[in-house]
Order: C-alpha cells, then structure tokens, then sequence
C-alpha cells in the first residue's frame, strides 16, 4: 500500500488525510467526494521554488489551472506566490473573481475567441501566450480598441515531444498549438510581433508533453531553442527576455511510475541553459515552468460509497460505486490507472480482487481493474488516490449526475471549497417547451 503526503491509517484503521478521517468525512459530506491534501500542495509547490531559488535564476512558476480550478485552489495558489496559467474564459473569470493578482495570469489555449482576449485585455493580465497568426490578429485588435499593450510569449513547437519515457526529435512536429520553428513560422511571428506598439515580445514557450518522469525531453527543448536564438539575436535584433519551458512533469499513480523530484527538473533546465546562455554570450532568460497534475494530482483522494456487486466465477468480480466517469473521465478516456483501498478498512489485508465498476449507463465506465481489497461490503468506502488532476476538472453531468463536492484537509481542518450539485442545480438553466 502505498501512502501519499500526509496520508497515514489511523487508530481505528480508517485512511486519514490531512489530519481528518476520511470516514466521517464521507459521513458528513457524502461521497462521491474529492479530498485534497493541502500540505502537500504546498509541499510541491516549495520544491519548484526552492530549486529556482537556490540557483539564484529568475523565475515564475505558475499553476496550470486546468487541472484542477476552483475559486479556493487559485487563492491557495496565490498563498504560495505562484503565477497562473489559464487556457479559457472561465478559468481567466475563475481567476478573477479568486481576486488574484491579474499580472500574475498567462492566458494560454489554441483558439481564443474575441470575447476572451477582450476579457483578458480588460482585466489587465500579465501575458497572452500567442498560439497562431489569427490570435495574433485579434490580439492586435483588442489592444488598439482598449488602448492597451500587452505582454506576450510565442508557443512554439520545437520539435521534441515525450512519449512517456521515450523521447522524438522531428523537423516539424504534428501538434495544432504553436508556431512550428522549423518552417519559418516563427521567424514571421516574432516580425510581427516586434513591429506591432501594442505587444511587448518577451520570449517563447514550449511544451513538449504530459507525465514526464526524465529531464532529457527538456533538455533536448532548450537546446533546440537556443539553436535559433543566435538567429533570431542577428537576423531579427531580438533575443528572449523569457524561456518557457511548460510542464508534464509526472507523478506517481500506480506502481511502477517513478517520477524525479520536483526541484530535479528545474536543476536540469537551469544547468542547460546557464550553459547555452554562457556559450551564446547573453544574460540568462527568466524561466517560466507550468506545474499542474505535479501539484495537485496526488494530493486528490476520491471517497466513492461501495453499491452492488456481481461476481462472475472464473471470470470477474465486479465492485459498483456511487461515481464513475461522471467525476473520472480519465480511465474511459485514455485508459488512466489507479490504486485504491477500503478507507474504513485500510489495516485489512487484501484477500480478494475485484473490479471497480462506475454506475453510468456505459460498459466502459470502470474506474479500475483488478483492485486488490480485502472482501468488500455494501456501505464500504473506497478511497482512489490521484485524483486531484484532471477529476474534478473534467467531471460532468452524464446521465444527469450531480458532480461531487471539494473539500481541503489541513492539520485536521477541514474546509469544503466546492458545494455539491443537486438536482435543481442540473435543470437551472433547462427551459421548457413554448406553446
């Protein structure tokens, strides 16, 4: 069994985190429930920061919000003085109403509309990544309307992408963000950019993939870059005040993930680039990273209430809860892994295996396969960890299911930051027929 953060089995033999048994916090806010351990956060967010400051490097490190967003997430991100990444209206207004510092936002995404940059424009955020020509366009347009200039990146592709644990190298990568460094995109965009009084160009952003568990991907990221930054210096008179580097720095969900340290990843961006940056004579870019699954994902436990079973000898043990693809789409959508226990019986030895079975009308709506547990009983608890990225984020209304509620766990506080729908809340906004 294998404990996350300040996860530990208590007394009783109930899984506890944050100080907080989850137990009586399925009792009091019913399940199915996301748990976030908050120390941890804050934990992984000390080790980016630590690594950035230790090396005496300028830097942002910025939640990439997609994974999880909630009014109370951007506030405690705010606590730990990180910036934010944003890719659509909602999380910018999310973000807003958070109150956060506006000059701390990137607006990133490959199709922004009109009333979004204008929305972005208007609140006054720190930087626009341009992903495309269009936006570039439309960027101009709300400046000028607004009377307003704005700082921005350039998404590039540069031409590396992770797989996992492999790594590719291709002259021109198939992605449909960013200006493709290699066919003479970006060459056109920084032209633009730099003639353009409404934007300020201060660098370029990369971001080669998702779940990454080595540094070579991104050192492969910054020597293509600095490859073109010579270039760029002498054929266009501008050098990147700002490397971006993204994020997809992995975590562990299942046995046999083994991800570095935070504070690894950024070492070898900083190692890279002193190198390059002292070799190419020019001062040494600020560093943005986008940390998002690597805060938050671990630090999410989902608390789901044990239904029917059906035991099909020789063949399969299938075990239902009370949720399912409605607040976990990431196994029905790429086929993600977990792990799990009985939190109300975490001492227990695990005697049989079953499969967890989510109760949407789907044959495809199961959280996990072949889950060693100790003999399940209906009432049960089942704790799935790793939940906190991408869970609560992409949760939906299939089959008319109310999404979960939030809570934070703190050294035995609890704070419920995410109310749970019910059914009024999904016909709100239904109209009926005009006869």
């Amino acid at each position: 069994m294998y404990l996350h953060g300040s996860s530990q089995i208590n007394v009783h033999g109930h899984l506890e985190i944050g100080g907080v048994d989850t137990v009586a916090l399925a009792k009091e806010h019913g399940t199915p429930l996301f748990v976030y351990d908050v120390a941890l956060i804050r934990k992984k967010a000390a080790e980016f920061k630590e690594a950035f400051e230790k090396e005496q490097v300028p830097y942002q490190v910025a939640y990439a919000s997609k994974a999880f967003s909630c009014i109370a997430m951007y506030q405690l991100a705010n606590e730990l003085g990180l910036s934010f990444d944003v890719v659509s209206g909602g999380e910018l207004y999310t973000a807003i109403k958070a109150e956060v510092p506006m000059n701390k936002v990137h607006f990133h995404g490959n199709n922004k509309s009109p009333e979004e940059l204008d929305l972005a424009v208007k609140a006054g955020i720190g930087c626009v990544v341009v992903d495309n020509f269009y936006e570039m366009t439309l960027l101009e347009e709300t400046c000028v309307r607004h009377n307003k200039t704005m700082d921005v990146l350039l998404r590039i592709t540069p031409g590396v992408e992770a797989h996992t644990h492999d790594y590719i190298s291709t002259g021109q990568e198939d992605s449909k963000f960013g200006f493709d460094l290699t066919n003479g995109q970006v060459d056109q965009a920084i032209k633009q950019a730099l003639a353009s009084p409404h934007m300020n160009l201060l660098g370029v952003h990369s971001h080669i993939g998702s779940q990454i568990f080595e540094t070579k991907g991104f050192v492969m990221a910054v020597e293509k870059i600095f490859e073109y930054i010579e270039h760029w210096r002498t054929e266009l008179e501008f050098i990147p005040r700002v490397l971006n580097l993204g994020g997809g720095f992995g975590i562990r969900y299942v046995e046999g993930d083994e991800p570095l340290p935070g504070g690894e990843y950024v070492y070898q961006m900083i190692k890279v680039m002193k190198q390059y940056a002292e070799k190419a004579e020019m001062a040494l870019p600020e560093i943005w990273i986008e940390p998002g699954r690597s805060l938050v994902g671990d630090a999410g436990t989902t608390l789901y209430t044990v239904g029917s079973q059906k035991d099909i000898p020789n063949v399969r043990h299938y075990l239902a809860v009370d949720g399912g693809m409605s607040d976990n789409l990431r196994p029905s959508l790429y086929q993600a892994e977990y792990e799990g226990i009985l939190a109300n019986r975490a001492n227990e030895e695990a005697t049989d295996t079953f499969s967890i079975a989510g109760k949407c009308c789907e044959s495809g709506d199961m959280l996990i396969w072949d889950l060693p547990l100790p003999k399940a009983n209906h009432e049960d608890i089942l704790a799935v960890f790793c939940t906190g990225a991408y869970g609560y984020s992409m949760a939906n209304n299939y089959n008319r299911i109310p999404r979960p509620p939030v809570v934070f766990a703190e050294n035995g506080d609890v704070q419920l930051v995410v109310k749970r729908e019910d059914y009024e809340d999904l016909v709100r906004l239904d109209l009926p027929l005009s006869r």
